[in-house]
């Protein structure tokens, strides 16, 4: 029967460091692969795209939205005159009504003063008996 041997510290220390030599190896052919290079370069330039694109979605925005502002102030501006004109119209249509009603009343008293003054002559006529 063979039996196992542990090994001993100075094997352990050489194993371990081969695999650390190993592993920087490796890393360091990785990172020096043209192809990890083209596509690291290929997301940057996807990213700038994206930052190109995001500002000017950014700057359309604030053109909208100032377009939206202006519109609302020429709405306004159209809701003021027209609630000026209505006003108005308003005011010539009550001082056109006032000039009706001064006129029906000038135009009653005028008949009621001529009623009166018709009375007026009646009586006398029928005093006097003819």
């Amino acid at each position: 029967m063979s039996s196992y041997r542990d090994p001993d510290l100075q094997q352990r220390q050489t194993t371990a460091a081969a695999a650390k030599k190993a592993l920087m190896e490796k890393f360091h052919a990785a990172s020096e692969d043209p192809a990890i290079a083209e596509r690291h370069a290929a997301r940057m330039a996807i990213n700038e795209a994206r930052l190109v694109r995001m500002a000017a979605r950014e700057a359309a925005k604030t053109v909208r939205e100032a377009e939206r502002a202006e519109q609302a102030v020429r709405a306004a501006e159209l809701v003021a005159q027209a609630q000026r004109e209505t006003e108005k119209l308003e005011a010539l249509a009550a001082a056109e009504k006032a000039e009706l009603q001064a006129a029906l009343e000038a135009q009653q008293k005028a008949d009621r003063d001529a009623r009166y003054a018709a009375r007026k002559a009646a009586k006398k006529v029928r005093r006097r008996g003819y």
